[in-house]
């Protein structure tokens, strides 16, 4: 926390069972907290399928977050 930037280990993604066109599959997704002065702005999950995250994938994309207190 001395240095002007942010290092994070290598965390796998979790995966999620999805329905798409009546046919089950497993997706992997990513949480995404954007931060700013200490408090989060915006969390994010993206399902995706394959090595990079991207929006062509048949139902994946932008998921719902819910935040539990």
């Amino acid at each position: 926390m001395r240095s002007d930037y942010v290092a994070q280990r290598l965390a796998l993604p979790g995966e999620r069972a999805v329905t798409v066109e009546g046919v089950p599959q497993s997706l992997k997704y990513d949480v995404r907290c954007y931060v700013y002065d200490g408090a989060i702005q915006l969390v994010a999950a993206r399902l995706y399928q394959g090595q990079t995250t991207n929006f062509r994938t048949p139902g994946g994309g932008f998921a719902l977050v819910r935040v539990v207190g």
